[in-house]
């Protein structure tokens, strides 16, 4: 370098110290102001984890947790007494307008849920609050159910054809429709950030990378090669769109789910001398606190009580406000049945698979081994029985269940972003969606997971809101159906 470039050079670095930090040493130079960008980094990161604690702790938790409740009591606790209609309703047949089969949207919104959620997530509750959080799991999701019904009830009553002549609905429209004009900034709110969790978190970063590690843990493979060839795999199905989405769902879905519930039985029934133990274990644990190295026992129960019903919600997404836009392309004119649909699919993802998740690693002792946690400690109960094919067998689960979630979450923020910029951009989100899924291999964005998670947890404020302020719609709905039937 010779002395020109090298006094550019220390004047460049030295206006950048000192715009950028307002430092005006010029010994600082260009290492000065690295080094200090980083520090200021650390310092976004662990603020932003703070708030990402606040964001997803108690205050949150009780909402989500409490507007179940309260629409349960409304209800006439409708999740349990007409479950069994629920799931015969899946496979009636189709009457009125809609883009998709019932079917269809309950498989593409089940794309979405059941994900790495259902392995990594039980397995971190249960390894930090021992098997009783695995109680509180079920409770999550058994007063989610009430909420998941009055999210399909409400996506379907305000539903709207787009310029495109498909069906566009979920909580922006039913925010606009049913709670009127003055509160669309509240369902722009609920749009942007459901965008930005398509783009940067649950629906692209995330999921690839859970994807990618598999792969690379598991066979050797390149991150950056299996990146580019899962956005090509998403290209071709998300740019013919909601169609498209939903044939694979509907084939992909119960196949994935046949599988992993088979895989899990095999490993819960080889250890059945375990089973009635191990529901004692979940239920004393979720109130006397059994953890994994020991500790104060009401220091266990509250992180019981916190890591169930946390990943419960995680899980299933009951009030998170995502279902019901694929809830909202169903074909059916009544509400109240495709409301009933919908709760099914928390009752599939959470009392079901992460039920049985839970119970593979309990019964077989995994949970208490020191070191594992999240998915190598489910992959340790299956190779508990089945060895290294266990170990596969779960990597391949692993694969499908976050590679349908990412096609779920493509169309969530789809009908986000068409709500706020119209249906002439929709190429341009689609192809905006096939390079975030692409970068996936290629980042490890630590911070933007941690910001996509906070407006993850924010889109459920504008859906809860909602939720409540048209209750007495729900309430109406439901009686004039089964007053009808």
């Amino acid at each position: 370098m010779d002395s020109q470039a090298s006094i550019r050079l220390a004047k460049s670095s030295y206006h950048f110290s000192g715009v950028i930090f307002l430092d005006n040493s010029f010994s600082i130079g260009i290492f000065g102001a690295i080094f200090k960008m980083g520090r200021l980094f650390l310092f976004m990161l662990d603020f932003y984890t703070l708030l990402d604690d606040i964001v997803w702790g108690a205050p949150l938790l009780i909402l989500l947790v409490g507007t179940g409740v309260y629409l349960t009591v409304r209800l006439g606790l409708l999740q349990v007494i007409k479950l069994p209609k629920a799931f015969k309703l899946i496979f009636a047949d189709d009457k009125g307008q809609g883009d998709i089969s019932s079917f269809a949207a309950l498989a593409t919104a089940l794309a979405a849920t059941v994900g790495t959620g259902n392995i990594v997530g039980v397995a971190t509750a249960i390894k930090a609050g021992g098997p009783g959080a695995l109680f509180w799991m079920w409770m999550a999701a058994f007063f989610g159910m009430a909420t998941k019904y009055s999210e399909g009830l409400l996506a379907i009553k305000y539903r709207t054809k787009d310029d495109n002549g498909e069906i566009s609905g979920g909580p922006m429209y039913y925010i606009l429709n049913g709670m009127g004009k003055r509160w669309k900034p509240l369902a722009v709110f609920f749009a942007v950030a459901g965008v930005l969790v398509a783009y940067f978190g649950i629906g692209t970063f995330s999921q690839v990378n859970s994807i990618t590690s598999s792969l690379e843990n598991s066979f050797g493979l390149a991150p950056q090669i299996v990146s580019v060839v899962i956005a090509v795999l998403v290209a071709i199905i998300i740019f013919g769109g909601i169609q498209s989405i939903s044939k694979v769902a509907e084939k992909v879905v119960p196949f994935m789910a046949i599988i992993y519930i088979v895989a899990t039985l095999a490993v819960i029934f080889a250890h059945a001398n375990q089973i009635l133990p191990a529901f004692g274990e979940i239920f004393s644990g979720a109130f006397t606190g059994t953890a994994a190295v020991g500790g104060f026992a009401g220091a266990v129960v509250k992180d019981a009580i916190q890591k169930g019903i946390a990943r419960g919600v995680f899980s299933n997404e009951s009030g998170l406000g995502s279902a019901p836009i694929a809830a909202a392309a169903a074909k059916t004119e009544e509400p109240v049945e495709q409301g009933l649909i919908s709760m099914t699919g928390t009752f599939i993802d959470t009392i079901i698979i992460c039920t049985l998740t839970g119970l593979s690693i309990i019964v077989t002792g995994k949970w208490t081994v020191s070191g594992l946690e999240g998915a190598p400690l489910t992959q340790a109960a299956f190779s508990s029985i089945f060895g290294t094919p266990g170990a596969i067998a779960l990597t391949f689960c692993l694969v499908l269940f976050a590679f349908t979630t990412i096609l779920g979450w493509s169309y969530y923020g789809e009908r986000c972003f068409e709500f706020l910029f119209g249906t002439k951009h929709i190429k341009l989100y689609r192809s905006i969606f096939v390079v975030m899924v692409a970068l996936g291999g290629f980042l490890k964005l630590e911070l933007i997971w941690v910001i996509a998670d906070i407006v993850n947890g924010l889109m459920a404020l504008p859906n809860l809101i909602a939720l409540l302020a048209l209750s007495p719609v729900i309430i109406h709905e439901t009686k004039r159906y089964f007053a009808k039937k």
